[in-house]
């Protein structure tokens, strides 16, 4: 009897995770939360063992958070379950009198701009029931937040594991921990201003060399009374105490102190002595770190399956505490874009756009840094020109200026289109039962936003099932638009003041999203 001829079917085997993401700091667990808010499985990678970090705590680990940011974690619902800003918040919202109280905003290279001199009434968009434009937080709490978000969302983190190598296919990313191998379809290195990421995938790291080596400290001094009270400016640099016992220095160096391994009492009191030009005398050291103003960006976020998001994509001195909420915006950025890739519900170029919207972000906020430094050095010419910017930001135009660019309050993207609102933050419009647009935004859809209550525009969203949300209604404030779209990020994608023809939103949402093929 002749045997019988089978076909050989080969199946493959089923690629475990969507995207694994190399580091579990804030950027990277606030990516894990996109990701996972449309299903997918996401599993983080991080070098520490132990989340809480003594350089993670306060003071090291108060950070400002700008509005973008704000305005990000208050659309996902996050906002309220940050505490620390109760306590410690500057006190200023846009819906504040343009006259207060002379109270510190901020500043640019150490100088302060002043509540007081902030014209918020230039800032049209910020509607009175928008969130803060700046609020401080705390680092580890912070990620304590996200982290919890992205467990409840299936995220797995799997802590002590450092990424030692990968390699990446048509089809994914395999990636090694030591003796352990986990895959892919995508990975994101968001393991910081060090990225094995950025360094494994030969990514350009392209900028500057720094000027100055920084340090921040918690220390005991023995002799307190030898060093001055507040900002210090010396002919090598400057030293700062925040509080008793908390120390952040500069001395420009040209960078040579920065070290990656541990920083020495001895190491700290020899700087402190060189720039205090004193003979002070540390008596224990508790915590320190080192940085410096080492300013560069990756040329490209993205090498095939492999992409990069916060300090692993760019690095620059902490002056003003912009990369922690650059890092987040890119987050937001990317998650629902990447996020329709993994769903082949991309549009073509949709995942591009994430580097030709963040990559301009980025190099401004380098730029920004290095302006600060350059009116930081100890050299006749930068104390003039430190003189000069004083004054025009103890001006309301010059305060105003320097908040709205600190706080990110006019940050947007060049999408096109003819209407002012295109590319910018989305307002909080509250309507007339009391909502507000953010409370539309929990999941992370997009939204076509109607004033007029069309039943056409009611159709036209529901051809992208869940992926375009249907709001509509009257609003307090609508700035005389009649219809939006909205991006999942929070960014008004088109907009019109007049009355558009269906076309016309079908066209923009035809940019951004795919139709469901039934």
């Amino acid at each position: 009897m002749a045997a019988a001829n089978h076909e050989r079917v080969i199946m493959k085997t089923p690629i475990p995770h969507d995207v694994i993401i190399a580091g579990a700091g804030p950027v990277g667990l606030f990516l894990a939360c996109e990701l996972a808010l449309t299903k997918c499985s996401v599993l983080i990678l991080e070098k520490a063992m132990d989340p809480h970090s003594p350089l993670k705590q306060l003071p090291f680990g108060i950070r400002g958070l700008s509005a973008p940011t704000i305005d990000a974690l208050y659309r996902r619902d996050l906002l309220k379950e940050l505490d620390i800003h109760k306590r410690l918040k500057n006190p200023h919202k846009t819906s504040a009198p343009v006259q207060g109280p002379r109270r510190q905003g901020g500043h640019f290279a150490g100088i302060p701009f002043l509540d007081g001199n902030i014209d918020t009434s230039q800032w049209r968009y910020r509607l009175p029931g928008s969130p803060e434009t700046n609020l401080i937080s705390e680092m580890q709490e912070l990620e304590s937040v996200l982290a919890r978000r992205a467990e409840a969302l299936g995220v797995e983190i799997k802590r002590g594991l450092a990424i030692t190598d990968f390699q990446q296919t048509a089809e994914g990313v395999t990636v090694q921990s030591g003796d352990q191998s986990f895959e892919a379809k995508w990975l994101v290195g968001c393991d910081g201003s060090r990225s094995v990421v950025r360094k494994l995938g030969s990514f350009e790291f392209a900028g500057t060399e720094p000027e100055f080596t920084g340090y921040s400290a918690q220390i005991d001094i023995a002799d307190p009374e030898k060093l001055g009270p507040g900002r210090n400016l010396t002919p090598t640099g400057m030293y700062f105490q925040s509080q008793p016992g908390y120390l952040v220095m500069i001395e420009f160096d040209g960078g040579a102190a920065h070290r990656a391994e541990p920083v020495t009492l001895e190491h700290v009191q020899d700087a402190l002595r060189r720039v205090s030009n004193t003979g002070v005398t540390i008596s224990s050291l508790h915590a320190a770190t080192t940085w410096t103003d080492r300013a560069r960006q990756a040329t490209t976020y993205r090498n095939g399956r492999v992409l990069l998001a916060g300090d692993a994509a760019h690095i620059h001195a902490p002056l003003g505490g912009q990369g922690l909420n650059l890092g987040l915006g890119d987050a937001m950025n990317l998650g629902w874009k990447l996020a329709a890739t993994l769903r082949g519900k991309a549009p073509e170029g949709l995942l591009d756009s994430y580097q030709s919207e963040r990559h301009p972000l980025g190099a401004q906020v380098l730029d920004w840094s290095r302006a600060q430094v350059a009116i930081m050095k100890p050299d006749p010419p930068a104390r003039a020109l430190n003189a000069i910017i004083r004054d025009l930001m103890d001006t309301r135009d010059g305060a105003t200026y320097m908040a709205a660019r600190v706080w990110g309050v006019h940050t947007h993207y060049d999408l096109g289109g003819d209407h002012p609102l295109v590319g910018h933050s989305v307002p909080n419009f509250e309507f007339e039962d009391g909502t507000t647009i953010s409370e539309f935004m929990h999941d992370g859809h997009a939204i076509l936003l109607d004033f007029e209550s069309k039943a056409s525009r009611k159709i036209l969203a529901s051809e992208y099932d869940d992926r375009i949300k249907y709001v509509s209604g009257r609003a307090k404030e609508q700035f005389g638009l009649s219809a939006a779209l909205i991006r999942p990020d929070g960014i008004i994608a088109w907009a019109s003041d007049n009355d558009p023809d269906d076309n016309d939103i079908q066209n923009a949402a035809a940019l951004w999203l795919m139709k469901e093929t039934r």
